[in-house]
């Protein structure tokens, strides 16, 4: 079976180039400048706020990979998290977990499933044998889309992107409900071996930019290019490496780009890519002085020269879960750490969001539960 999946992901890879040519939109940065808040001096200094853990369904003893959502300012909650959980990793009873932040109550509420597996391997016509990496966008109508990684044979290796969109307009987490929209056609190979992680990026006309990455045999990130009611348009291949994956994109300006990334080499270092023209083409950049222990980051720009990242600052292991700031998005400072162990201790997969004037992250601690963090803004 892993010989088969390699030569097919050799034959993808082949193909893929040449696939790519005609799938994206021309002149995307002209098209889809991105989306800044102003700030006045560069630099950053935050204050914590808030801390504690994302209370998790009923007997449910694992939990990773969460996202977060900021929520418009009309809405009863904040932000959203979702998460992948259930018995264990890989688990036949994980399920795609939500909760959302009430701003009255100041409190999170009770978690709930929102994805089976069963089910959306009924809708989809095939078998869904595990389920991961939920990344979540709201869409120019309000609308919820969730994009998460299902795979059918093989392990995550070989699986897909699956594109679900909020059923009915509701703003009650207990009335939340997915529908399939489908498998995102990233390949002529059925879409395999292609996953997401990190969030997407706004642009100035309701669309976004989705970070992903293939992952088989060879591993490199791709950015998925979506209009402003979610229909796929198109995607590009951003480094020509074969160990660069989990891409979490900080915007510059509007045309200029960096995506920092997971390094599956010895190296152990920050991967990172960059695009001077709004994502149409993308170039490797030399490796980050940055320990990366093939670990997912969590990137995010707050304005021009005020840019965040949460990320693994340790070698070898995810025992140090850090957060630094950053005027350039190549050097960085750390400001604190977000989690600290020690032998087997794991605080991994960082999520971030601005949300309420805050800068919000969520983590997996031990792969049992989710940590989050609530940050303000120091004036410089």
């Amino acid at each position: 079976m892993h010989l088969i999946l390699l030569i097919c992901g050799l034959i993808s890879l082949l193909a893929l180039d040449f696939w790519q040519k005609d799938s994206l939109p021309p002149s995307p940065a002209a098209q889809w400048p991105l989306k800044l808040p102003a700030v006045d001096k560069p630099g950053l200094t935050l204050t914590l706020q808030a801390r504690g853990v994302i209370p998790m369904p009923a007997d449910t003893p694992a939990a990773h990979a969460s996202a977060l959502l900021a929520l418009p300012q009309d809405h009863p909650d904040a932000l959203m998290a979702f998460w992948f959980a259930g018995s264990r990793e890989s688990g036949p009873d994980v399920q795609i977990a939500a909760s959302s932040f009430d701003r009255v109550s100041q409190q999170w509420r009770a978690a709930r499933f929102v994805v089976n597996r069963s089910e959306l391997g009924a809708q989809l016509g095939f078998g869904v044998r595990r389920l991961g990496n939920p990344v979540a966008w709201l869409d120019k109508q309000g609308r919820i889309h969730l994009f998460v990684v299902a795979t059918g044979l093989g392990g995550w290796a070989a699986g897909r992107i699956v594109h679900l969109r909020q059923a009915e307009p509701t703003a009650v987490l207990s009335e939340l409900r997915f529908e399939p929209v489908r498998v995102l056609p990233l390949s002529w190979l059925w879409g395999t071996s292609h996953l997401v992680r990190a969030m997407p990026v706004a642009l100035a006309d309701g669309g976004m930019v989705l970070p992903a990455y293939f992952e088989l045999g060879m591993k490199y990130p791709v950015a998925l290019r979506f209009d402003d009611g979610g229909q796929f348009l198109g995607l590009v291949r951003m480094s020509r490496r074969g160990d660069v994956l989990q891409p979490s994109v900080l915007v510059r300006t509007p045309q200029d780009w960096i995506a920092l990334a997971r390094d599956n080499s010895r190296g152990k270092k920050m991967k990172a890519v960059q695009t001077l023209n709004g994502g149409q083409d993308w170039s490797d950049l030399p490796d980050l002085p940055m320990n990366n222990p093939d670990a997912s980051v969590a990137a995010l720009a707050l304005g021009p020269g005020r840019y965040v990242l949460a990320q693994n600052s340790q070698p070898h292991d995810r025992t140090v879960l850090d957060l630094s700031t950053s005027q350039d998005g190549l050097q960085w400072t750390q400001l604190t750490s977000l989690a600290r162990g020690a032998g087997k201790d794991e605080f991994s997969y960082p999520s971030m969001v601005w949300a309420d004037n805050s800068l919000w992250v969520s983590y997996s601690d031990q792969r049992r539960v989710i940590a989050w963090t609530r940050w303000g803004i120091a004036p410089p």
